[in-house]
């Protein structure tokens, strides 16, 4: 038992590090560019934030201000969610 309990305290210690690539984050600011051909966003942050695939993109132009739900994978801002500030 006392091996198996090592061997799982260990185990967590290698993946720790992997556990904070996989955190999101979030980032209020205004659209600047739309791009449903690339699936992108453009925010004036200066950043650009990949959308997945079934993204709906209805209503979103430039000059709309949102609150972008995102986490990092290999370099890129994929978004998780966004919603429209009012």
């Amino acid at each position: 038992m006392r091996f198996a309990i090592s061997a799982i305290l260990a185990l967590s210690a290698l993946l720790a590090p992997f556990a904070a690539w996989a955190q999101s984050a979030d980032v209020e600011a205004t659209i600047t560019d739309v791009s449903t051909a690339e699936l992108t966003i453009s925010l004036d942050d200066g950043k650009v934030y990949q959308a997945p695939t079934e993204f709906n993109f209805e209503g979103l132009e430039s000059g709309v201000k949102v609150v972008v739900f995102y986490t990092e994978v290999d370099g890129k801002r994929q978004i998780i969610d966004l919603e429209l500030v009012q």
